[in-house]
């Protein structure tokens, strides 16, 4: 499974308060981040799997929406979680 409980875990602890708190929109990000990192590796040798592809675009919707509501809440916190996973925007 590429999504084991420890790298949950270490997703958590690292972008989050700790390895416990997974309801910080820092954390979910993080977390959409690396889930979405690998379905689009999935989706680069396997071009016909729709309902991956599918599935890569709810999540993708989830973060912008996660990052929409962080940027009106805190943007030094928004600001500091697009720097450190590397986002575009």
């Amino acid at each position: 499974m590429y999504l084991a409980t420890e790298k949950k875990e270490e997703i958590f602890k690292k972008h989050g308060k700790s390895e416990k708190d997974t309801g910080s929109a820092e954390g979910q990000i993080a977390l959409f981040t690396y889930r979405i990192s690998h379905l689009t590796g999935h989706l680069k040798n396997n071009r016909k799997d729709y309902a991956t592809q599918r599935a890569l675009q709810l999540l993708v919707g989830k973060r912008r929406s996660l990052l929409d509501y962080l940027k009106k809440k805190d943007i030094m916190r928004y600001r500091a979680i697009v720097k450190e996973l590397g986002l575009r925007r």
